[in-house]
């Protein structure tokens, strides 16, 4: 864990701090839209956002952290704003892996690797996991062409293509056939914007994960509503089912 750079203002037990907090990072375009301004510039506004809060994950000791960049259903979105988002994950992928490998950021990518996924996009992330893989300080995990619904669609159809007799499909042999089996389940789910669902973001691995709903837009995020956000999850009891 690094020293926290300034005292939180909320209290945050440094013992139980959640190992994997995952980021719904909605709201871009509402930002945007509120000062004028092209919806392109709320995507470019919440770079700020990210940084600053996997600095602050960092600071408490999270050990994973996996934000959702780009869903399988945001293809639908204008080609402009998709095309636009293609080269803004593929230059934030250049312009700040270095960075956080000098932090010992281990960088990952989850989601399905389709054509649609331009081919020096790719290249970039091929070359970010190279660059960052035997980093253990935390594994930052970008979710990109990700749905939910299609992790599961893809490791069943793996499942098939090896012939797994029907007998042997439980939930141990779907997990290990996710895009990232290493990867434990979020403790935490943070959703920002003041939207209260979970649009197909890790559907597999968030049965049991505490879910906390922010009204603050991506990019007016920072490390404070990071903490505030663990400190509730502290304050939760976590039962999986059973009595506490």
């Amino acid at each position: 864990m690094y020293p926290l750079r300034y005292l939180p203002k909320v209290a945050i037990d440094r013992k139980r701090v959640p190992a994997h907090v995952a980021c719904v990072m909605d709201g871009n375009g509402r930002w945007a839209a509120r000062r004028g301004l092209p919806r392109t510039d709320g995507h470019a506004a919440g770079e700020e956002a990210l940084v600053d809060t996997i600095d602050g994950a960092l600071e408490i000791g999270v050990r994973y952290l996996t934000v959702y960049a780009f869903s399988t259903e945001n293809w639908k979105r204008p080609r402009d704003e998709v095309r636009y988002l293609m080269n803004f994950n593929e230059s934030l992928i250049v312009r700040r892996r270095d960075e956080l490998h000098e932090k010992g950021v281990r960088i990952r990518f989850s989601g399905r690797r389709d054509w649609r996924v331009p081919r020096r996009l790719s290249r970039r992330m091929d070359e970010t996991l190279e660059l960052t893989a035997g980093n253990t300080t935390m594994d930052f995990v970008i979710a990109f062409n990700y749905g939910g619904r299609a992790e599961i669609v893809d490791a069943v159809r793996e499942l098939v293509a090896k012939g797994t007799d029907t007998g042997k499909v439980d939930e141990r042999a779907i997990r290990s056939h996710m895009y990232l089996p290493d990867v434990p389940d979020p403790d935490l789910v943070i959703r920002t914007s003041g939207e209260f669902r979970v649009s197909n973001f890790l559907l597999w691995q968030i049965a049991y994960s505490e879910m906390v709903f922010t009204d603050v837009l991506w990019p007016d995020f920072r490390r404070e509503h990071l903490f505030e956000a663990v400190s509730e999850y502290q304050r939760r009891s976590r039962r999986f089912g059973k009595l506490s």
